[in-house]
């Protein structure tokens, strides 16, 4: 999408808007498959949780997609989509028995990571296939908030455990058709993958009716020019060797799952916003901005860097500036910033809004969400409306409250 284009959808459907090249997002799709195309059976489930547009989700089917879900709400969005349940996996975590078994009538794919419940659902539902969360303990991710295959981690079932989930299974003759694990986000450093890869091969050796192995996601993809990445192409390589040799070992041929987020839709995603001033203060310049961290929250939540571009005047002299948003605390997302001469009514783009990002946005001071608008060979299409200010009050209900000791106000 190129700076006139971006322009161009900023005036038509106003700023704040996220805006999504889905050209990018097939080409990142078909990367991730080129790159493990030596294995016979292979299966990516987007994960629904990083944009949940119905749109986006439809495009995903069509690119041959399964999705990964958490939350019973994700797996209806996925239904009302077009996927068939038996392409929609379930990986909660903290919810209740109830959500899960209802979930498990859709016919959806299970994926459970708590002792207690892998019992109680075994013993009430012995026949229904489940797939087990596995805590490998290896720390990978690229914020703390995001790394959840360690130790301390609410996820998962730890390695350490695996005789008590051998002890459950044997006791409610329950079918354990998958594998699991997810270690973090902003995965570097392949070595680590793979290392953790030979922890979820280990114990899935446990299990002799196996139909696959899910190996999360997470890889890194770059937030800014000449940033560092997953490597891909090197992870398929010896993945898929390390893969294969493991089916030979097992006796059967697996498939081999993903359920990649961030790396289908952050690149793809551009958020622009308009610059509604430009304040000097004694030490800093801040470039004030229609948006803010209830918009996009990542560079407070995550101290995320997404690249932010003025495309009003990307020829433009180089100064400093920090952006930051409307909202009651500090919301800033970039100190001390190199762009290109701001002025006021500029539009600013943040690169990597894909991912995160609406998913994540909230109504904090009563402000709007922002639209959504799909670019397809060219062609915008806006995918979600602005909100409205009855959107904000639409499930409020009024009532009329009279204090007991409402005592009258006197003038003197």
């Amino acid at each position: 999408m190129q700076n006139s284009q971006l322009l161009e959808i900023a005036k038509d459907f106003g700023s704040p808007v996220y805006v999504y090249d889905a050209n990018i997002i097939e080409a990142q799709y078909k990367r991730l498959t080129s790159a493990f195309n030596t294995v016979k059976q292979l299966k990516i489930n987007y994960a629904v949780k990083a944009l949940s547009n119905i749109s986006v989700l439809k495009f995903m089917k069509q690119l041959g997609a399964g999705l990964d879900t958490v939350s019973i709400q994700e797996v209806h969005l996925g239904l009302a989509a077009g996927y068939k349940a038996k392409d929609i996996i379930f990986t909660p975590n903290g919810v209740s028995l109830l959500e899960i078994e209802t979930v498990a009538k859709l016919g959806c794919q299970i994926n459970i990571d708590n002792l207690s419940i892998l019992e109680q659902f075994g013993t009430k539902h012995p026949e229904t296939p489940v797939c087990i969360r596995i805590n490998p303990h290896v720390m990978a991710g690229g914020n703390t908030n995001i790394s959840v295959g360690h130790i301390d981690s609410k996820f998962g079932i730890s390695i350490h455990q695996i005789p008590h989930i051998l002890r459950i299974v044997e006791n409610t003759k329950m079918n354990i058709n998958g594998i699991h694990m997810h270690t973090g986000s902003d995965i570097l450093d392949i070595d680590v993958f793979l290392y953790a890869s030979e922890i979820l091969f280990e114990t899935a050796k446990n299990f002799k009716n196996l139909q696959f192995i899910d190996f999360g996601s997470g890889f890194k993809v770059p937030y800014k020019t000449g940033d560092i990445e997953t490597n891909i192409e090197e992870l398929g390589q010896k993945l898929s060797q390390r893969f294969n040799e493991f089916c030979k070992e097992y006796g059967k041929p697996l498939t081999l799952a993903f359920e990649p987020g961030k790396f289908l839709v952050s690149e793809a995603g551009q958020f622009l916003v308009n610059v509604n001033a430009v304040k000097q203060t004694t030490s800093t310049v801040f470039a004030q901005v229609d948006s803010g961290f209830n918009h996009l929250i990542r560079p407070m939540l995550y101290g995320s860097q997404h690249e932010i571009r003025n495309i009003s005047n990307p020829e433009g002299r180089e100064r400093f500036y920090s952006v930051v948003g409307y909202i009651c605390e500090t919301d800033t997302f970039a100190n001390n910033r190199r762009i290109t001469e701001i002025n006021e009514g500029d539009i600013l783009a943040f690169s990597n809004a894909g991912a995160y990002c609406y998913s994540m946005a909230s109504n904090y001071n009563s402000r709007y969400r922002p639209a959504e608008v799909l670019v397809y060979n060219g062609q915008a299409h806006l995918i979600r409306k602005r909100e409205t200010f009855e959107d904000i009050i639409n499930n409020q209900v009024e009532i009329e409250l009279t204090p007991k000791d409402k005592k009258k106000l006197v003038t003197k």
